[in-house]
């Protein structure tokens, strides 16, 4: 199929790039990361793959029904020209996704990169603030959200998927023409904002183009992972999360495997689930693995083949634990939205319980002091990464942080020893990093001290044995409202209400005054020295 020019770009992202001196330095040394320069990476991942294949292998499954290749494709097209027609969105445009994992917002994904607009993901838990913000900074000609999710604020079109309205995606795309020629676009057009909200909450988003989309699959997928095209994919992660889009979209698709999509699991149901539907490769974070060890359908999951664990820390004891339990070595890694996927990892006899593994083919990774030189092996330093994707945020000043001098720096404390194995020792950054999330302490504190009976606040990551570290909150009351647990749930529940509930604080303490400089910046570190001690004699 020939590309089809584009008309008239938006030229939105492309403008709003950093400067090229603040780009990270990209790598392309592997063969297959050697991209023709015109290239529309929804095109090379469907269309192509049918190609290849045939339209009518097995692609999304869902508990209920069972999309082909060519279903995805032809439904894919149907909402490329919904989108065109009936929202003028054209090259360029940004088109925000909201929505659990589900077939429908596979397709529309696929059908905005198709179209050469820009998807925007999104974790569909997000509260209407912060759907705003991600509004207010990427600026998208339309909303499309699945129907459950749909109180979103104004100020957008918004296009509705899964309800009973005749004006709902699903009935719009079923009167479209199955046929769409994708835009021509660069490989260096913008593909994916993705969001990222930081260390102090303000969301950011990284910029990715249609190469980039596919060198995940070239490098970590290709030579890591190693999937096969019988291959069963599923797994936790949101879709809107880089970590689930990687692993439960682009790298099934890349080799013509299927994708077992679950919109909610709890970790007995996800075990469930893998033996009924005969999964083969799973991705989720290490609390999902601990905790399916003691599920009931624990027996099922020596039918995998394949597990990814990233988004934390991977215990050397939860990998012994599992693979005890079920003969499965799990692949540890670490990625990051700023470069996709994971960048260092390791497989099968190349697997050291507790490390996070090696510098996967086609990235380089160094562990630098705070001037940016290499420290050498065994001394502690910030973890550096480079490869065929990096870092570019969407008009924001913390490019200058997280690139430096050509590296990515990711923002993690690490070890490398004689043999090129990288060992996490801790975030160097106030990221809370709980159960594979990202949480933003900053953030937590802005939604608490919204409640009226607080008068200050501080939130820490402090270690905790099932999540890798949980959200902490020190808080101070006003005078006369009782510090008692009554009021530690009433906090709780306040702040799910105010952004995604999974980034409150599992745990509350009430404190008179919080430690601080003399110039009154609060000393967290003695917060979290404190929680550490706490918890440790706790447990």
């Amino acid at each position: 199929m020939r590309l089809a020019p584009s008309a008239h770009v938006d030229t939105f992202c492309r403008d709003n790039l950093p400067p090229r001196h603040l780009w990270p330095r990209f790598l392309f040394d592997l063969p297959e990361l050697r991209y023709p320069e015109r290239l529309n990476c929804a095109e090379q991942l469907l269309d192509e793959t049918i190609r290849r294949f045939g339209p009518d292998r097995p692609c999304l499954r869902t508990d209920g029904e069972m999309w082909t290749y060519g279903d995805l494709a032809r439904r894919s097209n149907q909402i490329a020209h919904v989108l065109t027609k009936d929202f003028g969105v054209v090259p360029g445009n940004r088109v925000l996704l909201r929505g659990p994992n589900n077939p429908w917002l596979v397709a529309t994904w696929f059908a905005v990169l198709k179209m050469g607009a820009v998807a925007v993901t999104t974790m569909p838990l997000l509260r209407a603030k912060e759907v705003s913000e991600l509004i207010e900074l990427t600026r998208p000609s339309v909303l499309v959200t699945d129907q459950r999710y749909a109180d979103v604020p104004g100020g957008v079109a918004v296009l509705p998927y899964g309800g009973d309205d005749p004006a709902d995606l699903v009935a719009r795309a079923a009167a479209q023409d199955e046929a769409f020629t994708c835009v021509d676009t660069a490989a260096d057009d913008v593909a994916l904002l993705a969001p990222t909200s930081g260390t102090t909450g303000k969301p950011k988003a990284t910029m990715h183009f249609h190469r980039d989309v596919l060198a995940n699959a070239d490098t970590f997928a290709k030579y890591v992972l190693k999937p096969t095209i019988d291959d069963v994919f599923t797994g936790t992660p949101p879709i809107g999360f880089t970590f689930g889009l990687g692993g439960l979209v682009v790298f099934p698709l890349r080799v013509g495997a299927s994708t077992l999509l679950l919109e909610r699991a709890t970790p007995n149901e996800l075990a469930a689930a893998i033996e009924r539907h005969r999964v083969t490769v799973l991705f989720t974070a290490p609390t999902a693995y601990k905790a399916m060890l003691a599920s009931e359908n624990v027996i099922g999951l020596k039918g995998l083949r394949r597990c990814v664990s990233a988004g934390e820390h991977l215990p050397a004891a939860t990998w012994e634990e599992f693979h005890r339990a079920t003969g499965v070595r799990i692949i540890n890694g670490i990625g990051g939205t700023e470069l996709l996927h994971i960048f260092v990892s390791a497989a099968d006899e190349d697997i050291r319980p507790g490390s996070t593994g090696k510098t996967v083919p086609g990235f380089q990774a160094a562990i630098l002091d705070e001037e940016g030189v290499p420290v050498p092996d065994g001394v502690a330093g910030r973890l550096a990464v480079r490869g065929p994707t990096g870092c570019r945020y969407l008009a924001d000043e913390r490019q200058a942080q997280y690139v430096q001098g050509g590296w990515n720096i990711t923002g993690d404390t690490y070890i490398r020893d004689a043999d090129g194995y990288f060992w996490y020792q801790a975030r160097n950054d106030d990221m809370i990093v709980s159960s594979g999330y990202n949480i933003a302490g900053p953030e937590v504190e802005q939604a608490l001290i919204e409640h009226p009976d607080v008068v200050e606040t501080a939130v820490i990551g402090a270690p905790d044995a099932t999540r890798g570290m949980i959200v902490q909150a020190f808080v101070v009351l006003r005078p006369g409202v009782p510090a008692d647990a009554a009021k530690a749930t009433e906090l709780q529940d306040f702040v799910k209400a105010t952004i995604a509930p999974y980034k409150y604080p599992r745990a509350v303490e009430f404190v008179a005054t919080l430690p601080k400089t003399p110039s009154g910046k609060i000393q967290r570190y003695k917060l979290r020295d404190a929680a550490t001690t706490s918890r440790s004699h706790d447990s």
